[in-house]
């Protein structure tokens, strides 16, 4: 017998949160390793994340310790967080209870997690059935370290059975794949289980509907010619049997049909507000939300043709299969008349689907330019309100919707015409049947085709209505297509690069270096950034200023990965930041932008945002930092007050000093202010330029600022214009030696009549 090893018994370390985390070396600043994966943070996280990572290493994907949510506070992370933790990351994972024989089948597995009863864990890395040994690895073990062979008597001292098993996703439907009708197809084939039992539920049913019409026959044919009362008692019997089975499987087969169209409505919207997160920044800037949110609302159109439309037709056609060939047995002369209506009906259809197409996607043009005014006047209430702009914008949307309706009403024109031609095929198709039908009872000597021609009308109308709905499915796809192409507009755009796994994940220390660096906007020739060189020492106050539409604030959006379609280099701590994993580089910094925009929720809430892990007092430090406690603190109910939606009950700089709060919440490496204090009263930016050395100290600050007075204590400040650096020195060295720098700050210091003499007598220098 071999023992278990040491870290099978150990306790683990508990999981701390980021602030609690941290060491305090400068009044706030709480850790030197912040990132997901560094040595000290690894160190810090608990056996079972630490067991998860390298599990999920060992299959090309990296999970982030920050992402971890726990639902119980206070506890070890459960089987099922760990697994949902996974699943989030994109990976395929199961929280399950396995057996010791179970475990011996993965002897050529890949790495499995075992979770142990005093909250530690490890990796079965290996078993042998014929030892009846498993082989077991330390999670703080290295690489080429040997596993150890454990028997089942010693796991069974610390092991219960709890284990998570995970890969990477090998789905049919990629999250990445294009969003098209195959996709969509692909996504209900992954319920081929329970599709496969409606499919047999539905083909039973089918057979018990055929029995009532042969039934019926019976009876005209059998008991009233013969006056048969033992058949009667006999076919009644069998009538009651039918009806119960029919109705207990028809209850199974409406369940389960909830059940998939449940499930592929969640798996849809899933996939559409995913995809729709990832899109970047600069898709948003350029398409208005009330036209985004029409293009997604079609979703839901789809999701009623996934679950409705095609699923019945799906359903039918099994009905279909059993209930053509029994009326050709019934009278083949009646069951090519009802097939011959049916082709005549699809004929029709088809005939008018390409004009059909073409009325519709006018249709769909104005409804997409009526909800983008829509969503315009929402989203810009307040300056439709302030600038009295309620006639124009009424006027407006008079005009959308006169153009909607001019469209839908053309279309509804032209789509009523099919159902009016098919209308009389349809009578037809049952009522001429009878007719007919009718006509050759009465030729018919022996006295059967009564029974026949009544059980033919029952099974007809079974037939009929599923072969009309397969031809109108024709239809129906032609706009679910339409609305799939509206979607797909806006799915299928280019993403933003994958923040699950790729790219690296290096430990943030803060210095920037942009060495020859052009970057143009979309559509413009001009570059937004014309060679542009210069670098910003970790840990120092970085101002950037210069006139409107000189390339500060692209400077720092190409910082937070907006744009990464630049040519030079930009590095982050030497690493290209193209190289560097999305979520990894946004969780290091901290941004405050000129109009900042609160959620719906509590104070704390907001500043916490993101950030689950955090309590109360990480919140109240956060604020106490950005210089907002004071004004939260006045507030009835504190941080526990709620903000509605556009912050009314909240001034503008209130709003701002909670959004300095939200970015200092996670302790960034980085901390951009874009304009953070342009909008700002006077004393609230006096409250904020007070803690500016507090927020600054221990970290890199990027201040993009037109006011020069919030500059001057940055150790460096670089003057852009038209896109080129024209100098890069302290606020002395600049209004000595900087023209546009000089002529910035007399024009916003014209008050100071001394100091403006002063500074005039300085002499200008070429720049």
């Amino acid at each position: 017998m071999v023992s278990v090893p040491q870290y099978t018994l150990a306790q683990p370390v508990p999981i701390r949160t980021d602030m609690e985390a941290r060491k305090a070396g400068n009044g706030h600043k709480i850790a030197e390793d912040r990132t997901p994966g560094g040595p000290a943070a690894f160190d810090r996280i608990g056996p079972r994340v630490k067991a998860m990572l390298q599990v999920a290493r060992y299959h090309g994907v990296e999970l982030d310790p920050n992402e971890f949510r726990a639902t119980a506070e206070g506890s070890f992370p459960t089987a099922s967080d760990l697994s949902q933790w996974a699943q989030n990351a994109g990976m395929w994972s199961r929280a399950l209870r396995i057996r010791w024989s179970h475990l011996l089948r993965f002897e050529h597995a890949g790495p499995i997690v075992l979770l142990f009863n005093d909250g530690g864990a490890g990796l079965l890395v290996g078993a042998s059935a014929e030892h009846n040994l498993v082989f077991l690895k330390s999670v703080d073990a290295s690489d080429d370290a040997d596993a150890l062979p454990i028997d089942e008597l010693r796991l069974a001292q610390v092991w219960s059975g709890e284990a998570v098993l995970l890969r990477a996703a090998r789905s049919h439907v990629a999250a990445d794949a294009p969003f098209t009708f195959g996709w969509l197809i692909d996504l209900v084939r992954l319920e081929s289980r329970p599709l496969r039992d409606i499919g047999i539920a539905s083909f039973t049913l089918s057979i018990l509907t055929v029995l009532p019409p042969l039934i019926v026959m019976t009876v005209v044919n059998k008991v009233l010619q013969f006056s048969s009362v033992s058949t009667l008692v006999l076919l009644s019997a069998v009538i009651a049997v039918v009806f119960v089975y029919e109705t207990l499987l028809g209850h199974a087969r409406r369940l389960i049909v909830n059940v998939v169209g449940t499930r592929l409505d969640t798996k849809l919207n899933l996939h559409v507000f995913g995809r729709l997160l990832r899109l970047p920044l600069d898709y948003f800037e350029r398409h208005p939300a009330g036209e985004t949110m029409y293009h997604l609302a079609q979703v839901y159109r789809i999701r009623e043709f996934l679950t409705g439309k095609l699923l019945s037709t799906f359903l039918d056609l099994i009905t279909l299969c059993v209930l053509i060939p029994v009326i050709f047995y019934i009278n083949p002369i009646l069951a090519w008349m009802v097939l011959a209506c049916a082709v005549v009906i699809m004929a029709t259809i088809f005939a008018f689907l390409a004009p059909l197409r073409r009325h519709y996607q006018r249709v769909v043009d104005a409804e997409t330019l009526k909800a983008a005014a829509l969503g315009e006047t929402v989203v810009g209430i307040k300056t439709v309100k302030a600038l009295g702009l309620e006639p124009q914008r009424k006027a407006m949307w008079d005009e959308r919707v006169a153009d909607a309706g001019k469209a839908r009403l053309a279309f509804g024109q032209l789509a009523n015409w099919p159902q009016t031609l098919v209308t009389p095929i349809e009578r037809v198709m049952v009522l001429g049947t009878m007719l007919i039908g009718a006509y050759l009872a009465m030729n018919d000597r022996s006295g059967y085709m009564v029974g026949s021609l009544f059980a033919f009308m029952m099974i007809a109308q079974r037939v009929a209505q599923p072969l009309v709905g397969l031809a109108r499915l024709v239809e129906d796809y032609e706009e679910v297509s339409a609305a799939i192409g509206e979607a797909a507009s806006v799915l299928n755009r280019p993403l933003e690069s994958s923040s699950n796994s790729a790219g690296l994940r290096p430990r943030l220390v803060g210095e920037i270096k942009f060495s020859d660096l052009t970057f143009s906007y979309i559509g413009t020739k001009t570059p937004a950034l014309d060679r542009v060189s210069f670098d910003v020492p970790a840990g120092t106050m970085f101002g950037i200023v210069g006139r409107s539409g000189s390339g500060k604030s692209t400077i720092a959006r190409l910082l937070q990965g907006i744009n990464r379609d630049y040519s030079g280099f930009l590095k982050l701590d030497g690493v290209d930041l193209k190289e560097i994993n999305l979520r990894h580089l946004r969780q290091g910094l901290g941004v405050v932008l000129q109009d900042n925009f609160l959620f719906r929720g509590s104070i704390r809430d907001n500043i916490i945002a993101g950030r689950p892990g955090l309590t109360l007092s990480d919140a109240m430090r956060a604020a106490q930092l950005a210089g907002a406690a004071e004004f939260i603190e006045r507030m009835p109910n504190g941080y526990d007050t709620y903000i509605e939606e556009g912050s009314p009950n909240l001034s503008g700089g209130q709003k701002q000093r909670l959004a300095i709060a939200r970015a200092l919440i996670h302790d960034p490496t980085i901390l951009i202010l874009d304009e953070a204090t342009s909008a700002l009263d006077p004393e609230s930016e006096a409250v904020v330029s007070a803690n500016l050395m507090r927020i600054a100290s221990g970290r890199t600050m990027i201040i993009v600022s037109h006011r020069l007075a919030s500059l001057t204590e940055c150790d460096q400040i670089l003057v852009i214009d038209q896109g080129k650096v024209l100098d890069v020195a302290s606020h002395p060295v600049l209004l000595e030696r900087c023209a546009v720098y000089r002529q910035l700050w007399f024009q916003q210091n014209r008050h100071l009549d001394g100091r403006h003499g002063r500074l005039a007598a300085v002499p200008s220098r070429p720049d």
